[in-house]
């Protein structure tokens, strides 16, 4: 069984920084790519974003760019996502999820149909 665990996430003013990581345990499994995505309330899951394990190839959200970095420790088996200058739309239930597949991808996958496994989510809250 694959488990991500996320962490991090809490209540923080606007213009703040978060720094949610994402654990990722179990038995061994293909890892190509690890993203993060939000859900706000009555909204869909977004797409945040991506880094590949080998390579650390990075996509991002327009929404997030220049203000969010992925980046991962291959050793600790973990992503992280810095999140700074946060906005009060940034509020939403952040998740992480696991490409496990083989393919070679032309990109980050941003889709959730791409993901194989999922975190149970951490909350991140922006007061204005």
């Amino acid at each position: 069984q694959v488990q991500l665990v996320e962490s991090g996430g809490g209540l923080v003013q606007a213009g703040g920084s978060l720094r949610l990581s994402c654990a990722a345990s179990g038995r061994t499994f293909i890892r190509n790519y690890m993203g993060w995505f939000r859900q706000a309330p009555g909204k869909e899951r977004e797409f945040v974003a991506a880094i590949s394990w080998i390579g650390g190839t990075t996509a991002y959200a327009d929404s997030v760019k220049g203000r969010f970095t992925i980046s991962r420790d291959n050793a600790k088996n973990t992503v992280y996502l810095h999140m700074n200058r946060l906005k009060p739309e940034d509020a939403a239930v952040y998740y992480c999820a696991a490409d496990a597949s083989r393919l070679v991808r032309n990109g980050a996958p941003t889709l959730r149909s791409e993901y194989d496994y999922w975190g149970q989510g951490t909350q991140v809250t922006v007061s204005s």
